[in-house]
């Protein structure tokens, strides 16, 4: 008996709505859940269409981007990279990356830093991979040397405590040391002492976007001072004293704390309570600093100096791990007005293990909404949503 035309419709209508429910259990998810999840499930921003460049942005003009342009377009910048001469290969490999995805048509500077001198080989590899100009620095002494008020017995008793609870890096000495110089003395170089803005970019990450405006040009423009992809939760066990001294500093110097700062990120404790407990306080969510585009006069301010000096003192650098993510992270979320923070939800980049991936038809070689190489636990370390609940998208 032939089913009725009425029922045969209720039929097809049902199938339709069980397909739906199926997609929707069964989609690709981003593992990322939270109250910024609509914004990091990386639906079609149409900024990032081939036939448009986000509003605000200056499309570059090539003529006044080339190497040699006296009369050039760009700012007052440079692309920056703390790196050794045997990671000359690995150096060479991000700066194919970021040449290829941007640089190429820009031609930034790059700005080369080390504790000893580089090698032949080094100079020799990273100007044939750019047209720009290179420049390589050497650490002066007394910015990558232990201070003279680390005391040698409890550096060597702490750092036992924190390899034995699992702490990475703990007793390596240099570790502390690069993360103090990246904290507070870099931009205090003289090679920098004329430069306002910089990139900085680490061996072995990777960019997977074509961008085609200048991105010093739209910080200043659009009157930001930091620049990020990717925010993480930090491991409270190197940083247990960081918040409290925080706290200490903050009572000596209420007139610093910004009036429109980012307080309720560094210290929101809904999703990772352990954390907020282990870390006496603080979220621990940071900006993942192997990538930053930021303003060194923020660095240079008065509030972030007093920070970076009242921190130093503490001996956190050395007696526990503190790193520059955190240290950069507290600093512009106390100091800064947390408007002038962007997210480049547009710059496809990797520092392994985690990606930041656009859906964009510009990006290649990563997979949209994908935080990690497959690690699922690895997804609960996004602080992202955090930051989109209490900033926005930046």
């Amino acid at each position: 008996m032939a089913i009725a035309r009425p029922v045969r419709v209720l039929l097809f209508a049902a199938a339709i709505l069980w397909c739906f429910f199926l997609y929707q259990v069964f989609r690709p998810s981003s593992g990322l859940r939270g109250p910024g999840e609509r914004y990091v499930n990386f639906e079609r921003d149409p900024n990032l269409d081939p036939t448009g460049e986000p509003e605000g942005v200056l499309v570059r003009t090539s003529d006044r981007y080339a190497p040699d342009a006296a009369d050039t377009d760009r700012v007052n910048a440079t692309l920056l990279a703390l790196v050794r001469n045997s990671e000359v290969d690995e150096m060479v490999s991000s700066m194919n990356d970021l040449e290829r995805t941007w640089n190429s048509k820009f031609n930034y500077p790059w700005t080369f830093f080390n504790d000893e001198p580089f090698s032949e080989e080094f100079k020799k590899k990273t100007q044939a991979a750019t047209k720009a100009k290179c420049n390589y620095e050497i650490i002066p002494k007394e910015h990558w040397s232990v201070p003279s008020w680390i005391d040698q017995q409890l550096y060597d008793e702490s750092t036992a405590i924190l390899e034995k609870g699992g702490v990475q890096y703990a007793k390596m000495v240099s570790y502390h040391q690069m993360c103090r110089w990246n904290s507070g003395l870099f931009y205090k170089h003289p090679a920098l002492q004329n430069t306002k803005w910089y990139w900085r970019v680490e061996p072995k990450v990777h960019f997977f976007c074509d961008i085609d405006y200048d991105i010093f040009r739209y910080m200043q423009d659009n009157n930001k001072t930091y620049g990020f992809t990717i925010t993480l939760y930090d491991e409270p066990k190197t940083l247990p004293t960081l918040w409290p001294e925080t706290v200490r500093f903050l009572a000596d110097h209420p007139e610093h704390l910004h009036t429109n700062n980012a307080l309720n990120w560094l210290t929101d404790s809904e999703r990772r309570p352990a954390h907020n407990k282990g870390a006496q306080g603080y979220s621990t969510c940071h900006f993942w600093s192997n990538f930053e585009v930021a303003d060194m006069d923020f660095w240079r301010s008065k509030p972030y100096e007093d920070y970076f000096n009242h921190l130093d003192r503490a001996g956190g650098f050395f007696y526990e791990r503190w790193g520059d993510a955190p240290v950069h992270s507290i600093g512009l979320g106390l100091f800064e007005d947390k408007s002038k923070i962007h997210w480049f939800r547009d710059i496809g980049y990797q520092h392994i293990p985690f990606f930041n991936c656009p859906n964009s038809p510009k990006c290649s070689g990563c997979v949209t909404g994908r935080l990690t190489d497959g690690e699922a636990f690895l997804h609960h370390e996004d602080c992202r949503p955090n930051w989109f609940k209490y900033v926005g998208l930046g």
